[in-house]
């Protein structure tokens, strides 16, 4: 006889268990201590530290955070209604692995409308600054409009600010647009070559480009950039972890200035919805890492349809 077989029940759907037991009581904030006990359960398992911990707060300045409602203009609402009835129809015709495609398709549309029409028809930057109508260029995007007024206003503060966005496509609109007005910027990009990346970021630290626009494979890398005092999302980064790694170019050991960070967000969209989704996990993703945009791709087609529907202003 071989030896005895000893079988162990397999846990029964331990994700539910967990967001049971954990997660809902994080996010709903019903019970106060809830992000603390899972803290304490997950801190063995992680490297990792955190600018509130004892010893570090102390050498940073303080950090401001601010979300700025944009509303987008009338190409954007328009090509954002339009996308979603044609995409909600296709979706709800879909299922499995196509569904899903179908509606991470959908998410990265409307985020690329938000952002500017030319990056989601894919038109093609202006070859020279002075090609550029940069008001028309302004006036198809409620971001773009908002950006030139934050950066006016650090500009004539002599201050110097970062401007991160997850699609190059957006960093080259956005870069061509200020070169247009005149302003002294450069863009870094994951594509930028080592020598000139290191140039880059000499010449922002020492106040030569005012302005350094910034891509998110480029975000993550070590980048030091202390001289920035504002940090401006264009775009929101789903997973917060990924945002704050990028706000930390700026709010790093070595910052000896306040840094404020600026977050906009177009009114009535999918970026809305997904603000106070974060807002409610927050906590959550202070105890564990965050993740992103896939799990979006399990809800149910009216959950998404109420995701993603644009809402008029009152």
């Amino acid at each position: 006889m071989g030896p005895a077989r000893l079988d162990h029940p397999r846990p029964a759907r331990p994700l539910k268990s967990f967001r049971a037991r954990h997660a809902r009581a994080v996010e709903t904030g019903e019970d106060e201590e809830a992000a603390q006990r899972l803290a304490r359960l997950v801190r063995p398992f992680l490297l990792r530290r955190r600018k509130s911990d004892p010893g570090i707060v102390p050498e940073l300045p303080p950090k401001t955070e601010t979300d700025h409602p944009v509303p987008l203009s009338r190409e954007q609402a328009a090509l954002y209604e339009a996308v979603v009835r044609e995409s909600m129809a296709a979706i709800e015709s879909a299922q499995g692995m196509a569904r899903r495609g179908l509606v991470l398709k959908l998410l990265t549309s409307l985020k690329q409308i938000c952002d500017h029409p030319a990056l989601f028809l894919k038109e093609d930057p202006p070859g020279r600054a002075r090609d550029m109508d940069a008001d028309r260029h302004a006036a198809r995007s409620g971001k773009l409009a908002l950006l030139d007024e934050l950066l006016d206003t650090v500009l004539a503060e002599d201050g110097s600010a970062l401007v991160f966005t997850q699609y190059v496509g957006m960093a080259r609109i956005v870069t061509a647009h200020l070169a247009a007005r005149a302003v002294p910027v450069e863009l870094l990009h994951g594509g930028t070559p080592v020598p000139e990346r290191e140039r880059m970021v000499d010449r922002f630290q020492s106040g030569a480009t005012p302005v350094l626009v910034l891509s998110l494979k480029a975000a993550g890398t070590g980048l030091n950039l202390t001289r920035a005092g504002h940090v401006v999302h264009v775009d929101r980064w789903w997973n917060p972890a990924v945002e704050e790694q990028a706000t930390d170019r700026a709010y790093r050991i070595g910052q000896t200035q306040p840094v404020q960070v600026h977050r906009l967000i177009t009114e009535g969209t999918v970026e809305d919805r997904i603000a106070e989704m974060l807002q409610a996990k927050r906590a959550l993703a202070e105890a564990i890492l965050g993740s992103g945009e896939a799990a979006l791709t399990e809800l149910t087609d009216r959950e998404l349809s109420d995701l993603v529907s644009l809402r008029r202003p009152a």
